[in-house]
């Protein structure tokens, strides 16, 4: 494995001797595989784009960062930008030296890449239901997070690899387009559950869950770039909370009457819908949870998850098709009156 760490140090020297001119753009990739992009962009212009779609994206997503979790916490994965600090696998030749950035320091464990496995899940279910002729991939994914230090090649290899595999997945998962409120409880209770479980079973084996905090605060350079939406446990609540959401926007009964009323199929309808949704998910998004208790820090990103399907399938849609039906019935009253003055 330390020749594998060190071939990926390698690789990861090379990008950014060589393409550090593009550094703007590597951070920009970066910025676009994160599940906050899937969750407050991809995901409200496909709900209203096609509903199912939508729904398939947020599935993915969550399960499939619910299973890097998993992974991550019994891989063990090191981290470049760490592993370079404390391996004396260089013995007394020179230890290469690589840069970090904002996105790099990473808390969680490296393996496998969090957000390799979360683009290639989400690009995967959107490429093969909605955009098979639009979508192009341009360039390497896999340059983007080896240039910035947060993972080794073969982590980010074995993300997508798994990444893909939940998509392909869920694209013959047709139950999920027909579960229940209990149903998604259920789900949401159990993926908490077993995780909360795995984190009880490590600590029982004398094992610390948050040994990969420890060294993201040693070793970073710069102490306000260690971030605590970045570990396990902020994910996993995050990820439960826009499912829980979900489940709940889908099936609240004042909601009713926007999935069969008849503007739902209307093109402006859809557009405008979401637009609406994306200023008011950037206007969420700006609100970010205190960080001093992080007991509320982990609730507070739970609700904030929870309102991002509920402003997108519930609120906006709602408050569209109430606002047309009032303007529709005052321009039958205003009819009625020309009618009866002429």
């Amino acid at each position: 494995m330390e020749v594998l760490h060190g071939y990926g140090i390698s690789t990861t020297r090379y990008l950014q001797l060589h393409y550090g001119h593009a550094q703007g753009w590597f951070a920009l990739a970066s910025g676009a595989a994160d599940l906050r992009t899937t969750f407050l962009v991809f995901f409200p212009i496909c709900f209203h784009l096609h509903t199912a779609v939508g729904v398939k994206l947020l599935w993915v997503a969550v399960v499939g960062d619910w299973i890097n979790l998993v992974l991550k916490w019994i891989l063990f994965g090191e981290r470049p930008y760490w592993w370079i600090q404390e391996t004396l696998y260089y013995g007394n030749s020179t230890v290469p030296k690589i840069q970090q950035f904002p996105t790099t320091c990473e808390t969680g464990p490296g393996s496998p890449s969090g957000h390799a496995m979360g683009a290639a899940g989400v690009y995967y279910a959107m490429v093969t239901s909605l955009l098979p002729l639009l979508l192009k991939e341009d360039g390497d994914p896999i340059k983007k997070w080896i240039f910035i230090a947060a993972h080794f090649p073969h982590q980010v290899i074995a993300g997508v690899a798994t990444g893909i595999a939940v998509a392909k997945v869920f694209n013959r998962a047709s139950w999920i387009y027909s579960a229940t409120m209990r149903g998604y409880v259920h789900t949401t209770v159990f993926l908490l559950s077993f995780a909360l479980g795995l984190y009880v079973l490590l600590d029982a084996a004398s094992v610390d869950p948050h040994w990969s905090l420890v060294k993201a605060q040693k070793w970073c350079i710069r102490p306000d770039w260690v971030h605590l939406d970045t570990t396990p446990f902020a994910g996993l609540l995050r990820n439960t909370g826009v499912l829980f959401g979900l489940g709940l926007s889908l099936h609240l009964p004042m909601l009713m009457e926007t999935k069969t009323g008849r503007y739902r199929n209307s093109a402006i309808y859809r557009l405008s819908c979401a637009l609406a949704t994306l200023l008011l998910l950037s206007l969420l998004d700006s609100f970010r949870p205190p960080v001093h208790t992080q007991a509320l820090f982990y609730f507070l990103s739970f609700c904030k998850s929870a309102t991002v399907p509920l402003t997108t399938v519930g609120f906006v849609p709602y408050c569209a098709t109430v606002a047309l039906n009032v303007y529709q019935r005052r321009n039958r009253v205003r009819e009625n009156t020309l009618c009866q003055a002429t």
